[in-house]
This record gives structure tokens, C-alpha cells and sequence, in this order.
């Protein structure tokens, strides 16, 4: 009712009531996920996650390689922990993962001498998921494509000539698979065209 007036004890119901519940609301937001964020020097973060990699340990590793972008995002390691984490999710088998980190490092920094990495760390993690030749060649046609970039962006570069060795492997692949596929489509032609009935 208009005018009405709230008794003055309900009043302080009520405020008590919210302030429960805003306190509540600030402790869900602010979380507790168990880790302090403490910023350390890019040299110790760097280390560690090389550390980590030398051991073997390579979902570690690559986790501490995007901690070292994620803390020190202007810092000359950054750059090169973009390459590292890529190669440690590589090492991991987390090829996506890989395939994810080499494609955003290339875009970021195309003129990078680690770009020639990059791109033929991409063509490898497509490679080692090439299946036999009567499966889907999607992941051969994505190590052909990348394979073939790295042989021509970068043809006396490093990684070149096993692009190149790479490449032939992939084209007898892809080869195989349409000599597959040619016999079936030659046998059911060949049966429409000899039956004139049909």
C-alpha cells in the first residue's frame, strides 16, 4: 500500500538478509581453485618448463611454456614458449593441441625464423595421425597441404628436405588409396555398360 510504511526490525531482517547473501555471492566469485597466482621471473618460468620437458613429463611442459606467455606476454621467451608448447603437446600426443599452438604462432609471428618450425611441426602432428589407406585421408590431405607449405615457403630451410621425404610418403599414401578406390568405381561401371537391360 502506498504510504505504508516497513516496521524498522523487518528493516534489519531484510539488510542482514542481503548482506548474507552478497557475502556468499563475493566467496562463489572469487573462488578458490587451490593455486595462488604468484608472478616469477620469466628465466625461472622458462627453466622450469624445459625442465619438465627434459623429463619427460610433456603436458607439464607445456602448460609451464603458456605460463611463461601468460605471465611475461612481451618478453623475447614468450615467442619462443609459443614454439615449446606446441612441441611438447607434439611430444604428449595431443596433436590437436599442437596443431593449435604452431598455427596461432604463425599468425602472431610470420617472419619469426621459428615460423619454418611452426609449420613443419603442423605437418607432423597431421602426419603421425595418418590411418590406412581405406580410412578417411582427411589427416594425409592436412600433412600433404603442410608438408608442401614447408617445402615451398621455406625450400633451403632446415626442415625442407624432410618435408620433401615427408611429402613422397603422403602422395604414395593418397596414391594408394585412389588405386582403392578406381578398381570398385571401373567394376560397377563395367557392370551397367555390359548389361544394355539395365
Amino acid at each position: 500500500m502506498p504510504g505504508t510504511r516497513v516496521p524498522p526490525a523487518w528493516r534489519r531482517g531484510a539488510a542482514a538478509s542481503a548482506a548474507v547473501v552478497l557475502a556468499a555471492c563475493l566467496a562463489a566469485c572469487a573462488g578458490d581453485d587451490g593455486e595462488e597466482y604468484v608472478e616469477r621471473p620469466v628465466e625461472d618460468l622458462y627453466n622450469a618448463a624445459m625442465d619438465r620437458l627434459a623429463d619427460g613429463d610433456y603436458a607439464l611442459a607445456a602448460e609451464a611454456f603458456e605460463e611463461v606467455e601468460r605471465q611475461h606476454p612481451y618478453s623475447t621467451w614468450a615467442t619462443k614458449a609459443q614454439v615449446m608448447a606446441a612441441y611438447a603437446s607434439y611430444r604428449n600426443n595431443d596433436y590437436d593441441d599442437a596443431v593449435a599452438a604452431a598455427e596461432r604462432f604463425v599468425e602472431l609471428h610470420p617472419g619469426n625464423p621459428d615460423a619454418a618450425y611452426a609449420h613443419y611441426l603442423i605437418g607432423l602432428s597431421h602426419y603421425e595421425r595418418i590411418s590406412d589407406v581405406g580410412r578417411d585421408q582427411r589427416m594425409t590431405e592436412l600433412a600433404y597441404d603442410a608438408f608442401e607449405e614447408v617445402r615451398r615457403r621455406y625450400p633451403g630451410g632446415r626442415y625442407a628436405r624432410d618435408a620433401a621425404l615427408k611429402l613422397a610418403l603422403v602422395r604414395d599414401h593418397l596414391a594408394g588409396m585412389s588405386r582403392l578406390c578406381v578398381p570398385q568405381n571401373i567394376s560397377q561401371h563395367a557392370t551397367f555398360t555390359m548389361d544394355p537391360r539395365s
